[in-house]
């Protein structure tokens, strides 16, 4: 039975919430940061700095399972060259150093490896149902998104049983993408983006954080899991729900793609790339989603029909 997690990534929307959970249900954590703070002292702390290669040893005293959630966000700053070498190397740097360890300590308890992924691993697929088993997309997420997993993969040969949850839209108040998509719809500047016909998958906060405790106790799972929710929606479904639960008209016309294209550069394929999942495997195992419906979702959120 695992009992102690080294957790990284910690102090994101998911890590926080969970390293929360698994503490109420009687677990030991762990948590790796450059400052080696966690601000709960129930919570252990240790400091590493992957750029560096330096990571304290001893963040894998007793520990049985790692779910590895660092990683530098996609958003916020443009996609230049040394911005693309520092999202794909701050997810596969980082696991490597966590994998060099254990292959230096024989006295290693770990027999578990939990990584974030993204959906984004699929790229641009229009309306075709995207299992585990697609192929993955060429552009720049779907790379990052390949070379993260390879580099996770590595702890097969350590024996350790791997999983990897490509991660949608993670809808939550405190963080995440949900709270500036409501605050353009509130301030009345939300628009559908260019067709609105791009499927945008999603997963409420709490079905997230319970998704990783599920595969940290199941030991059948393994390999990778779509974490989005089995009933995926479009960029125009998506709008007209946030508007429809905060009672907000929707005034502007749709944002043609050659105008995203212009703000955005090449990162406008975070907003117009369609990914279209299943999430018949993880149910196959015995998952329960709380939340199946969008409209649940939001509402569990902002209440019913919100001001």
């Amino acid at each position: 039975m695992i009992k102690t997690v080294l957790i990284t990534g910690a102090t994101g929307l998911i890590g926080t919430r969970l390293a929360q959970l698994l503490l109420n249900e009687g677990y030991v954590i762990h948590t790796l940061s450059r400052k080696g703070i966690s601000g709960q002292p129930e919570i252990k702390a240790f400091k590493w700095d992957p750029e560096r290669g330096t990571i304290d040893e001893k963040c894998l005293e007793n520990v049985d399972a790692i779910i590895h959630l660092a990683g530098e966000s996609i958003a916020g700053k443009a996609w230049t060259k040394s911005r693309k070498q520092k999202i794909i190397r701050s997810r596969t740097d980082s696991v490597r150093l966590i994998y060099q360890l254990i292959q230096n300590n024989p006295l290693s308890k770990v027999n578990t490896i939990i990584s974030a992924s993204a959906v984004g691993y699929y790229g641009d697929r229009a309306d075709e149902l995207l299992t585990e088993e697609s192929l993955p997309g060429n552009d720049f997420m779907a790379q990052t998104c390949t070379t993260w997993e390879d580099a996770v993969d590595y702890g097969e040969s350590l024996g350790l049983r791997v999983v990897k949850l490509r991660t949608g839209i993670v809808l939550a108040s405190e963080g995440g993408a949900l709270p500036q998509l409501a605050g353009t719809v509130r301030t009345g500047f939300g628009a559908v983006l260019a067709s609105g016909k791009q499927w945008m998958p999603w997963i409420h906060l709490d079905d997230a954080v319970q998704m990783y405790k599920f595969v940290l106790t199941n030991e059948k799972a393994q390999g990778s899991y779509n974490q989005c929710s089995p009933n995926p929606v479009t960029n125009k479904q998506m709008t007209l729900a946030i508007a429809d639960v905060l009672r907000k008209p929707l005034w502007l016309p749709r944002v043609p793609s050659f105008i995203l294209g212009i703000v955005l550069g090449e990162m406008k394929a975070v907003v117009l790339n369609s990914t279209r999942t299943s999430a018949g495997k993880i149910l196959n195992l015995g998952f329960t989603f709380r939340f199946n419906t969008l409209g649940e979702a939001l509402e569990s959120i902002y209440g019913k029909k919100s001001r």
